[in-house]
């Protein structure tokens, strides 16, 4: 008897060995080299084509459901903002307040109760104003097999329903652990190599390599995310010496822009994991990044900036003027000091597809590892980049002028909602 158990064991643990063997051999062959010379095998693509498939099919299924039972309630389109506001006049809305006084109003008098209703009015338009609806995800038409809390395709069939759970078991059996392994494989290599670099001496060889190991991290990580970029313009790339901006959806901005060149990044420097990744990227490239206390002083940052640019050969600066997390929709105002420092600007419109998952940080609702285990237990990333022409600061132009064109350039070529101008 224990002899067959020990037998038993030793086969489980060769079917164990076998099957890692076969995983990694995979992954290694057919998705970390490719990746780390920016080639590309096809397979992604195929993939995004038959979910672009199944979500068209869902959709169509849903809408036959409708027609086919109409006595099934179809609610009304969910509202864009934070708010779901009732339908009804101002009357019939002060009626219902009126309703659970014991002492009669006639039409036409005032009563106290009547107050309420403008508060409530002001402070919804206090509360979901244009810029609140800006930092919550948007509407989907369609649902994309992610969630169901899209009310407006509440009726789901058996045949849609397994279709549903198959996906789940697909994204979090199949996917999510292929895409933790390469993004832990990214990483890794990521502080490995630049620290490795950042031994030797300042010279060509070692801004070569070092731009070599950051590119193929990022395409690693790229692909950890199942991401599919589509780059638009490449004659307009950020060239060294020069500033790139662009409009600031997600944390995976840096890696979707980093995917096609090197940046210098800039930010505050952070203790643990992050802290680490910081001081072996700075290693081997001069990045910026500032203490807590230099970020409150301008002048200090300004300065130090300025520097970097001033020398021509160092890699341009990647910055994100609207300071924090757009859901996709819109381009936020720029902060002017990212045009004061003078020097070429090159602008990025970045463009997120939301049928395969929401790129959108709600950094309010979700801390980093929420959002990131979200982002990789979703369909796919797929993204628009454009390059925009390099703008310069026009004689007689203040930093503010400068920065909301080209805050407007990077909303029209985006598709965005440019927030200096009316809906």
């Amino acid at each position: 008897m224990t002899d067959l158990c020990e037998g038993g064991m030793d086969d489980l643990w060769s079917i164990t060995t076998l099957l890692l063997q076969v995983w990694f051999s995979v992954m290694i062959g057919l998705i970390m080299i490719p990746a780390m010379f920016g080639l590309s095998l096809g397979v992604t693509s195929v993939y995004i084509q038959i979910l672009v498939k199944i979500l068209e099919w869902a959709t169509l299924r849903i809408q036959r459901g409708h027609r086919d039972r109409p006595t099934l309630p179809v609610p009304a389109p969910l509202p864009n903002g934070l708010i779901q506001r009732e339908g009804g006049s101002m009357e019939q809305e002060m009626g219902e307040l009126r309703r659970y006084r014991t002492q009669s109003i006639s039409r036409g008098e005032f009563a106290l109760s009547d107050s309420f209703y403008f508060y409530r009015k002001g402070l919804e338009s206090i509360v979901d104003d244009q810029v609140t609806q800006r930092f919550s995800s948007e509407e989907l038409v369609s649902w994309n097999l992610l969630t169901r809390t899209n009310h407006n395709f509440h009726y789901i069939s058996l045949r849609l329903t397994i279709i549903w759970g198959l996906g789940v078991i697909i994204r979090y059996c199949v996917l999510f652990p292929l895409r933790i392994t390469l993004a832990i494989i990214g990483i890794s290599w990521l502080v490995i190599g630049t620290t490795l670099v950042g031994f030797l001496p300042n010279r060509r060889v070692k801004n070569w390599l070092s731009e070599l190991v950051h590119l193929m991290c990022y395409r690693i990580c790229a692909r950890g995310l199942s991401a599919t970029i589509q780059y638009h313009n490449k004659n307009n790339k950020p060239q060294k010496g020069g500033i790139c901006v662009a409009n600031h959806t997600s944390p995976i901005d840096i890696v979707i822009l980093a995917n096609d060149g090197c940046y210098a990044m800039v930010g505050q420097s952070h203790s643990g994991l992050m802290g680490v990744i910081q001081r072996s990227m700075v290693r081997s490239c001069p990045h910026v990044w500032f203490e807590r206390s230099e970020m409150r002083d301008r002048h200090a940052v300004t300065s130090r900036l300025r520097a970097h640019v001033a020398a021509k050969r160092n890699l341009p600066i990647l910055i994100f003027p609207e300071g924090t997390c757009i859901n996709n929709t819109s381009v936020m105002m720029f902060k002017k000091g990212s045009f004061e420092i003078g020097g070429t600007i090159y602008p990025v419109a970045i463009k997120y597809d939301p049928r395969f998952g929401d790129a959108f940080w709600n950094s309010a609702k979700y801390n980093m590892v929420s959002y990131l285990l979200r982002m990789m237990t979703s369909w796919a990333i797929v993204v628009n980049v454009w390059y925009l022409p390099p703008m310069t600061r026009q004689e007689g132009e203040d930093a503010t002028k400068f920065a909301n064109r080209v805050k407007s350039a990077i909303a029209h070529q985006g598709g965005l909602l440019d927030m200096a101008c009316p809906p």
